[in-house]
C-alpha cells in the first residue's frame, strides 16, 4: 500500500466534529474534487486504555451507512483481539489498534484481515519503532501518533518524526510496503513538516471541522502537504 508518488491523503477526525449531525458533518467532506477528504477517521476509546471515552460499534455502523468515504477506525481500547474484528466485519475500511494493547499484535492483524479490513498498528510517542519493524509485514497501516492518545486539541510532538522518516526509509528500500498515517496536532502549522518526513495520510480534526468550511479546509492541508513533499 506504498503511496509513493500519490496526492497526499486526509482523513478529517469526527473526534473534532458535531455528534449530533455526524451524517452532515461528513458530508461536508464527502464532495467530489479536491475538498473530498481520502479517509473519515473515527476514534473509539473506551475509558480503559486511555481515559476518554468516545463512541463504539453502533455509531460507526450509523456512519458507515450515512457516508460512501472509506472509514479509518483508531481503536485506542484494550482487548483489540475481541474487539477489532467487528470493526471491521461492519464493514470499516481500515482497522488500527495500539501495540501497547497486545502483546502479539501479528493475530489480531490477522483477523482483521480476514473480516475483511486493511489492519493497522499504532503506536504511541513514547513507543519506539524498533521491536515492532518485524512484524510490519503483516499490516497495511502504521499510524504514528503524535500527541498522547485520548484527546483531541493537543499540540503536536515533532520528536515522533524521526520514526517517520525511518519507516520511510526502509519503505523506499523496497523492504516493506506500508501506508505510514500521522495522528495529533496535525493542522497549517504543521503538516508541512509531517510531510517532509515521509507520512502518506494526515488525521486532521479541528484544523477541519474547526473550519467554516471543511472540505475547502481538506484541499488547503492536501495542497499544503503536496508542496511539502
Amino acid at each position: 500500500m506504498c503511496t509513493a508518488g500519490k496526492s497526499p491523503m486526509i482523513a478529517p477526525s469526527i473526534l473534532s466534529a458535531d455528534f449530533a449531525n455526524l451524517a452532515a458533518e461528513a458530508a461536508a467532506v464527502a464532495k467530489d474534487g479536491s475538498t473530498r477528504a481520502d479517509w473519515l477517521h473515527v476514534d473509539v476509546m473506551d475509558g480503559h486504555f486511555v481515559p476518554n471515552l468516545t463512541l463504539g460499534l453502533p455509531v460507526v455502523e450509523s456512519i458507515l451507512r450515512s457516508t460512501d468515504i472509506p472509514i479509518d477506525c483508531h481503536l485506542m481500547i484494550e482487548d483489540p483481539a475481541r474487539w477489532a474484528p467487528p470493526y471491521a466485519e461492519a464493514g470499516a475500511y481500515n482497522v488500527t489498534f495500539h501495540a501497547e494493547a497486545t502483546s502479539d499484535p501479528v493475530p489480531v492483524a490477522r483477523d482483521i484481515r480476514k473480516a475483511g479490513a486493511k489492519a493497522g498498528l499504532s503506536l504511541k510517542p513514547g513507543t519506539p519503532l524498533e521491536p515492532y519493524l518485524e512484524i510490519l509485514k503483516s499490516f497495511d497501516t502504521l499510524l504514528i501518533m503524535s500527541v498522547e492518545p485520548g484527546f483531541g486539541g493537543q499540540s503536536f510532538i515533532p520528536e515522533v518524526l524521526e520514526k517517520a522518516r525511518a519507516i520511510r526509509r526502509i519503505i523506499d528500500s523496497g523492504d516493506l510496503t506500508l501506508l505510514v498515517e500521522i495522528d495529533g496536532g496535525i493542522n497549517a502549522d504543521t503538516i508541512e513538516q509531517a510531510a517532509e518526513a515521509g507520512i502518506d495520510c494526515f488525521v486532521a480534526g479541528s484544523a477541519v471541522y474547526g473550519k467554516d468550511d471543511p472540505g475547502a479546509a481538506v484541499a488547503a492541508l492536501r495542497a499544503q502537504a503536496a508542496a511539502a513533499r
